[in-house]
């Protein structure tokens, strides 16, 4: 599976930004979807998840700011991101949970990042 992010950028505190994420390859592995972050100088950090079922959840420091969803029949997976702050700079990976045909786990896929900054 290979995971390719997209819409990250430079926006002022209080602006928006929707983040893409498409997945290729044998998608019928793949269960849960997430983005992660990871500031500088720190250790990277759930952001929200979302299971095959469309089940969100989040992260304290984004709750009611951020929005996952996922498009299973285009293989994408979205972070619609508000009020934006400055604390937000940082990298965003989206990540996958691989699952054999059995149900066997198989590891986690991670895209290549995309850097979001927020500044004014």
């Amino acid at each position: 599976v290979q995971l390719v992010e997209s819409g990250g950028g430079l926006v002022q505190p209080g602006g928006s930004l929707r983040l893409s994420c498409v997945a290729s390859g044998i998608i019928a592995s793949i269960n849960d979807m997430g983005w992660y972050r990871q500031a500088p100088g720190k250790q990277r950090e759930l952001v929200a998840t979302i299971n095959n079922g469309g089940v969100p959840t989040y992260a304290a420091s984004v709750k009611g700011r951020f929005t996952i969803s996922r498009d299973n029949a285009k293989n994408i997976l979205y972070l619609q991101m508000n009020s934006l702050k400055p604390e937000d700079t940082a990298v965003y990976y989206c990540s996958a949970s691989l699952w054999s045909a059995s149900g066997s786990f198989e590891g986690r896929a991670w895209g290549q990042g995309t850097q979001v900054t927020v500044s004014s």
